[in-house]
């Protein structure tokens, strides 16, 4: 397991070390569906990596979730990059909710994988995404469900 997790590391450290491209725009915000609704802003802070933050509503709760993603220009179509990063996530869930849980609180550790294409002459950006998240505090366990796809005003 060690080896994998370890080759995982350097392709993405390879990756990162060979991408050229700047970012196509420097901060978005917009709405992003799948799991609920959620407001979604992200940031650039270098030339390759962006800051993520997300209030996730749905019937269940709420969820305010940050993300650091790492982002990769491996492809030839401009204004298209992958990205992956860690995160970390704080919500509520409502009362029906929180008695099959056993707890209003969720508090825990997110990842996340996606795509994130900037159109040229439009100020717009789409991505799509898939965000596991293990909760450590309040209802323990592990959730593959999260993530969407989101649809961003740039600036």
């Amino acid at each position: 397991m060690k080896k994998i997790v370890s080759a995982i590391i350097g392709v993405i450290i390879c990756s990162y070390c060979y991408s050229q491209e700047q970012p196509a725009y420097d901060q978005a915000i917009g709405l992003k569906f799948l799991s609920g609704v959620s407001i979604t802003y992200k940031k650039f802070v270098t030339e390759k990596n962006a800051i993520e933050a997300q209030a996730n509503f749905w019937n269940r709760g709420y969820r305010l979730v940050g993300l650091y993603e790492f982002h990769f220009y491996d492809f030839d179509v401009e204004g298209l990059s992958w990205y992956v990063g860690p995160g970390v996530h704080v919500g509520s869930w409502s009362n029906s909710y929180a008695k099959d849980s056993g707890s209003k609180a969720d508090i825990g550790i997110d990842g996340v994988i996606g795509m994130d294409y900037k159109f040229k002459n439009l100020p717009l950006n789409l991505s799509a995404d898939w965000q596991p998240s293990l909760s450590l505090i309040g209802s323990n366990g592990f959730s593959p469900s999260y993530g969407g796809i989101a649809i961003r005003y740039t600036f």
